[in-house]
């Protein structure tokens, strides 16, 4: 008896499905990022960009961070708080500038351009003085992409650093008026505020973003009279808001600014040129007519300042007199409460550079994330900020167009 073989049976195919291949999921792994963390060479800087604490994380993570000695030092961290953390800890700044990307918080100094690298990344702030344009060449030299913390933007469109930063700078501009009123800096002997039966002193504030409501905040807290100047009503609206009180608000009308500063005590400016088309708000003359012994503080020194008489100044020698005007013109006016300082920035930082480590390379990033491409002021050695380019006669490119040719 011979058996017949049974054929397979047949299983017609439906229109519309078909075998394919099984597609398993496949995580890409974060890239390692060896970051470099120099002392500051101003010796009136005090922050650090990181905390011992995000370190920890930024390790945890699978990235590299190798910091100068003593380079938290002023902020209070030591060596051993970051080396404990998973940091690895270098005597010369020439073994922090091997890193891929260089972390700080002040722009360079001359003596640290000897260090860089051609195509390294730069994260620091920018401050716009009579060295930019010098200290911008070097940059182009060394094809460096450098990115300014002060410009990068969020999801929503707001500034965290700047945020942070403003919030500790209006808190702390109001304190150093204080005391640049008092007799102890030769003021006028005033005190800050008011108590019964003595005119309050007047604030006048211009602005009315971040550092203004700090500010603003701060003075009300002491019993100063606030004022504050904008020329967004929907700002000055959401400011009173914020406030929960009532404030003398106006938008800038030339006649009664200058009504206003003649009996001012102190002047807070926290707009920058890049605000007001290039063009000081507060005109020399306008500086002329205030009181004897009043107090500026320009919180937007490092870009360029929104008083006409203002002049960059540090720490070490932070105020000066001019048509008997006290002027405090302090770029890193929060270096003067460093860990505070410091801890708000990590707060920034950390979050940042762990989505960094999510991308294959920075190009990549930049084409993905337009918050931080608004931050870059250069790349590869080409300057991409328009305004900077306008300022100090430079020509620059659209980063955008850039962004594309990668």
């Amino acid at each position: 008896m011979v058996r017949k073989p049974v054929p397979f049976p047949e299983f017609p195919h439906t229109p519309g499905y078909l075998l394919q291949e099984e597609r398993l999921e496949y995580k890409t792994r974060n890239r390692k990022l060896t970051i470099g963390i120099p002392c500051e060479t101003d010796s009136t800087e005090s922050r650090i960009p990181l905390t011992p604490e995000a370190v920890e994380m930024l390790v945890n993570s699978g990235n590299e961070i190798i910091i100068e000695k003593n380079a938290g030092k002023r902020a209070h961290y030591t060596d051993t708080e970051y080396s404990e953390k998973g940091a690895q800890i270098v005597e010369t700044p020439q073994e922090v500038f091997q890193c891929d990307i260089i972390l700080k918080v002040a722009p360079l100094s001359p003596t640290e351009f000897k260090y860089l690298r051609e195509n390294q990344t730069l994260l620091s702030s920018l401050h716009l003085n009579k060295s930019t344009p010098e200290y911008l060449r070097m940059l182009i030299q060394k094809k460096i992409t450098a990115i300014a913390f002060e410009s990068i933007s969020d999801n929503d469109g707001a500034f965290p650093y700047v945020r942070a930063m403003s919030s500790i700078a209006g808190s702390t501009s109001v304190l150093v008026a204080a005391e640049y009123l008092s007799n102890v800096n030769q003021g006028k002997g005033v005190m800050l505020g008011g108590i019964t039966g003595i005119t309050p002193t007047e604030v006048v504030i211009l602005g009315a973003e971040t550092a203004a409501e700090f500010a603003a905040r701060a003075a009300l807290g002491l019993g100063a009279l606030v004022k504050v100047f904008d020329n967004s009503i929907k700002r000055l609206m959401e400011l009173q808001n914020l406030l929960g009180q009532r404030l003398y608000t106006s938008i800038f009308h030339p006649q009664v600014l200058e009504r206003v500063l003649k009996t001012a005590d102190v002047v807070i400016g926290t707009i920058t040129p890049e605000e007001t088309d290039m063009r000081y708000l507060v005109s020399e003359d306008l500086v002329m007519k205030m009181k004897q012994g009043s107090v500026i503080i320009d919180l937007g020194i490092d870009k360029g300042g929104c008083f006409e008489t203002s002049e960059i100044r540090d720490h070490t020698n932070p105020s000066f007199v001019k048509h008997g005007v006290i002027h405090y013109c302090v770029p890193n006016i929060t270096s003067r409460v460093a860990r505070t300082a410091s801890i708000a920035m990590s707060n920034v930082f950390a979050p940042m550079i762990l989505t960094m480590s999510g991308f294959n390379d920075l190009k990549h990033q930049l084409r993905e994330d337009s918050g931080l491409r608004q931050g870059v002021y250069m790349l590869n050695g080409i300057l991409t900020n328009e305004n900077l380019g306008r300022l100090y006669n430079l020509p620059s490119r659209d980063i955008n167009l850039l962004m594309a040719a990668f």
